[in-house]
């Protein structure tokens, strides 16, 4: 069975399933770039039966891919920037195939300034990105693969579509709290972890540290610096590759965002900011 390590774009997940990998898949706690390969993304085109030749046909695999590629004895962790939304009229997953979900999200007015960073944007196109619910991901192939098509929706309905999952149980993170409240919240992920497993097992805490340790922010930038790191993108403008991790927790948008953008973000997301307590 599933469990998804899910999130809008640049909202931390690859943060947090560095410490998952680091906890569950290294022997002390030590991480490095290559435990990643744990817990991979989907959809994507190393898990897909066929080529897929247009978007819609991607999203009638999805469920297709999940039954072939993923032991419903065994417990599988995935990456996932898809929506629970239909696409096409086709649904991302189900509890035939996942367990659970482990849903990281981040305030908008930060987010963007990281989209903008990433996927060579300016601050309209990004947020006109992030309110489109057309809006979509995929990864350019040599074969015209669209395998790898990873529907998003609007960052509203997207944040919204995992908070309201019926199907299985959702732990939800606030990637803000994870600045000052790591060992907590990392705690509380083992638990949950271990009770969708039915494993009655008690958190190495000592394990738990030094993997927080080994993926704090600046260790990750630091060693994207000195060696590099496979998930960072090329600029569309320059041609240079961009830093996957940037800012971090020092991404603030009242400090960063430009003060138009911060009005009308704030203004159009008022209604979520309020629910979501920024």
């Amino acid at each position: 069975m599933i469990i998804w390590i899910a999130s809008y774009p640049k909202s931390g997940n690859t943060y947090l399933r560095s410490f998952l990998c680091s906890y569950y898949f290294s022997e002390n706690g030590k991480f490095d770039f290559n435990l990643l390969d744990n817990i991979k993304n989907f959809p994507g085109i190393h898990y897909s039966k066929n080529k897929t030749d247009s978007n819609q046909e991607a999203s009638r695999n999805w469920i297709i891919n999940q039954n072939y590629f993923f032991d419903k004895a065994k417990l599988n962790f995935l990456k996932t920037h898809n929506s629970m939304q239909l696409f096409e009229g086709n649904r991302f997953t189900s509890k035939d195939q996942t367990i659970g979900a482990i849903y990281i999200y981040r305030d908008p007015r930060n987010i963007i300034t990281s989209l903008k960073n990433h996927y060579s944007m300016n601050y309209q196109s990004a947020f006109e990105f992030m309110i489109d619910d057309k809006s979509f991901i995929i990864q350019d192939s040599y074969d015209n693969d669209k395998s790898n098509f990873t529907y998003l929706g609007s960052w509203v309905n997207h944040y919204k579509s995992w908070f309201s999952t019926k199907n299985f149980k959702v732990m939800l993170i606030k990637y803000e709290d994870l600045q000052d409240k790591k060992f907590e919240i990392f705690i509380d992920v083992v638990k949950f972890i271990n009770s969708l497993s039915d494993k009655d097992e008690k958190v190495n805490e000592n394990k738990l540290e030094k993997s927080i340790k080994s993926t704090n922010f600046s260790v990750l930038k630091n060693n994207e610096k000195n060696y590099g790191f496979v998930e960072s993108v090329k600029s569309k403008i320059s041609g240079q590759k961009i830093n996957f991790f940037n800012l971090g927790f020092n991404n603030r948008w009242k400090k960063i965002l430009p003060k138009d953008f911060q009005i009308s973000m704030s203004d159009y997301f008022k209604e979520d900011l309020k629910f979501l307590k920024y």
